[in-house]
């Protein structure tokens, strides 16, 4: 549930919302694919943390020989994920400001609202443990996917053209850097990290693999209703341009009346808090396999590191940037780095020292090699695009 809630933050709500304003019901099979991607990909990691009982930078630790070579992969994982994390932590915190501003209006100081925001995910980091955590995020994803869900049923929306744009891929004029976007929003690289690690905490034995599994199938599903219930939402708004998530409420207002500014509100709210605590979480479980260590999420040099992180990320929104283009950017960048992050997964759970008899079977690789394959393909023809070759 943490990794569905990582993965169904502000800049999921923010590239469904322009897929559904753009695109209409076209781009909804490139949410259905992510999120199956998206299912593939965290129950191997989920796998690794349980067999393993350890993290990813740990097994990469272990199984890369060349000092030079793990040296080397080490600082680019911790890099990418300190920094990247810290610049989505100011979206995620930015996200549940806009919610707050369409419920409550706009402060005379634009940090009054990103400091309560950031100062509530500091108290729940601080003193909570990954039982309360997960009761916290069971409690706000709930709340989000109840608003968004029944904003969709509101619209009354066409199931021919839903049916259509699920099963039918089709890519409109304009729509590659959106379907990119979307992948990159769904399949986070940083979750896959989070994964492992979250779940050695929650399971200790091979015996649990089974529920292990179902509790990754179950909370990116369930996850993926909300993304889809979003971008049909979006899909009946009468709106040709999108500054911020928070505008879809102006946009449905004709359907919901001021119904719609507290429903999208709180689910935003929902959503940007969610977020603001798994990236800082993700980014120090990283820091502290890279490092060594030994408490866990007690530990205080742990704490130190996503406290960093969360402080960044209010930091980062004093600066007048406007937020749609940093999510729309940040998820266009994560769908290019997703093939390494996959195939670096790959090759890890395929590892029979490290995994014994738990390692990929021979379809759950066909799989795995579709989805690399797949990214691969959407982060070549955005590359050759942007220099104008494609």
């Amino acid at each position: 549930m943490l990794v569905a809630a990582a993965f169904v933050g502000p800049g999921t709500i923010t590239v469904c919302t322009l897929a559904g304003v753009q695109f209409g019901y076209s781009l909804i099979w490139a949410v259905l694919l992510s999120i199956l991607a998206t299912i593939v990909l965290q129950e191997m990691a989920g796998r690794i943390g349980v067999v393993a009982q350890t993290g990813l930078v740990d097994v990469i630790k272990i199984e890369l020989k060349s000092r030079w070579v793990k040296n080397v992969m080490i600082a680019i994982v911790l890099g990418a994920i300190l920094v990247g994390n810290a610049a989505y932590e100011a979206g995620n915190i930015g996200g549940a400001t806009l919610g707050l501003e369409g419920l409550f209006g706009k402060q005379k100081s634009t940090l009054i609202y990103p400091l309560l925001i950031g100062a509530f995910a500091f108290m729940l980091l601080w003193f909570g443990s990954y039982k309360m955590l997960e009761k916290v995020f069971v409690g706000l994803v709930g709340v989000m996917g109840v608003c968004f869900v029944l904003c969709a049923i509101i619209t009354k929306p066409a199931l021919m053209g839903i049916f259509r744009g699920m099963f039918v891929p089709q890519m409109p004029e304009g729509s590659l850097f959106t379907v990119i976007a979307l992948v990159g929003t769904t399949v986070v690289p940083y979750n896959l990290f989070l994964h492992a690690s979250l779940a050695k905490e929650k399971w200790r034995s091979k015996k649990e693999l089974g529920t292990a599994k179902w509790d990754t199938v179950i909370s990116i599903a369930l996850g993926g209703v909300v993304s889809i219930a979003i971008l049909i939402t979006a899909s009946a708004a009468p709106m040709d341009e999108v500054s911020n998530a928070m505008d879809m409420a102006k946009g449905l207002e004709p359907l919901f009346g001021k119904l719609a500014i507290y429903f999208l509100g709180i689910g935003l709210i929902a959503a940007g808090i969610t977020s603001a605590i798994t990236a800082p979480l993700a980014a120090a479980f990283v820091a502290s396999s890279c490092f060594g260590w030994p408490n866990g999420m007690k530990d205080k040099r742990f704490k130190l590191v996503w406290a960093i992180i969360l402080l960044l990320g209010v930091f980062f929104l004093s600066f007048d940037i406007k937020p749609i283009q940093v999510i729309q950017f940040a998820q266009v960048t994560n769908g290019i780095l997703l093939p390494v992050m996959a195939i670096l997964l790959l090759w890890i759970v395929n590892r029979k020292n490290v995994m014994g008899n738990h390692t990929n079977t021979i379809f759950q690789n066909v799989i795995g090699f579709l989805i690399v394959a797949f990214s691969i393909f959407l982060g070549a023809k955005s590359i050759l695009k942007v220099i104008g070759v494609f």
